[in-house]
């Protein structure tokens, strides 16, 4: 496996970060998570553009500029010999001293780009459906660490997902500090009602995920009626259908949240129908390398 770090490429061994670099320290850094299929990197600039808005605000220069960022993933995966992956970008801080201030990083930020296959849920979850659970752990305020921003500092997510791992559950759902469905501590949500396809707003402290627009996208090609608008667990245990989206994840369905059955208990006909719309896409909308 050949890692892109800042320009070069090397083994997976020799893929070495300082243990001064503010990404290690602090968490202090942006990434990104994103797919190849059948050589096309799957919004690719869409990706791209995400991570330098998270960059530019935490005030981080990277030193690519987008069209050379596009490149080095490309470069990676043909380096790597990859038609299908998962691609992780990571820019850290760099390298600075044990105190907080960014102003003492004195060296360049740390590009890395990863390369390598992923399989986030058992194949029997997109065929059956998965059971989901709510968990204590409310997602970031957004004046606090705006979940808009994909930062290293993920714990957040991460204190969620052991929440849901400790009680026998692959994903989560978290709400915000007002009790308000938020997103899943690796995913979007969406519920059905009615033939209506309704997911949580931005302001809630949900991602803006990519997947989530590409569903939006394709809803509003096929003249499905979207809501953006707050929901509760009641809303979501009162739905028709109910599925979840990411860059890993895809398109999976979710079939039972905190014990109550959604809809029949088994993934809707409306979930299914965007899941085949998605695969459709992936071979179509990206950068071709």
């Amino acid at each position: 496996m050949k890692i892109y770090m800042n320009g070069k490429f090397c083994e997976k061994e020799d893929a070495k970060v300082s243990v001064f670099d503010h990404g290690l320290l602090y968490g202090d850094g942006v990434f990104e998570g994103i797919r190849a299929y059948n050589r096309l990197v799957f919004k690719l600039k869409e990706h791209i553009v995400r991570l330098y808005e998270s960059a530019h605000t935490i005030m981080l220069k990277i030193p690519l500029t987008r069209d050379q960022m596009c490149k080095a993933v490309v470069d990676t995966l043909k380096a790597n010999k990859l038609s299908d992956a998962y691609i992780r970008l990571i820019v850290t801080r760099g390298v600075g001293d044990l105190g907080l201030d960014p102003r003492k990083c004195y060296g360049k930020p740390t590009v890395i780009i990863i390369t390598d296959s992923v399989s986030l849920y058992p194949e029997k979850l997109y065929r059956e459906g998965m059971e989901i659970i709510t968990v204590p752990t409310v997602r970031n305020l957004p004046e606090a660490v705006n979940p808009q921003i994909k930062s290293l500092n993920y714990l957040n997510n991460i204190m969620a997902k052991m929440e849901a791992v400790n009680a026998g559950y692959n994903e989560a759902i978290m709400l915000n500090a007002l009790g308000y469905v938020s997103e899943c501590t690796g995913d979007n949500i969406f519920v059905v009602k009615a033939g209506h396809l309704i997911t949580p707003p931005q302001c809630m402290g949900t991602l803006r995920g990519i997947t989530r627009d590409a569903v939006l996208e394709l809803a509003e090609k096929n003249k499905i009626t979207v809501h953006e608008h707050v929901i509760t667990r009641h809303e979501v245990y009162n739905s028709d259908e109910c599925f979840l989206t990411g860059t890993a994840a895809e398109i999976i369905p979710v079939v039972k949240v905190d014990g109550r059955a959604i809809g029949t208990g088994k993934p809707g006909a409306m979930t299914a129908d965007l899941i085949k719309k998605f695969k459709a896409i992936t071979g179509k909308d990206g950068v071709k390398y």
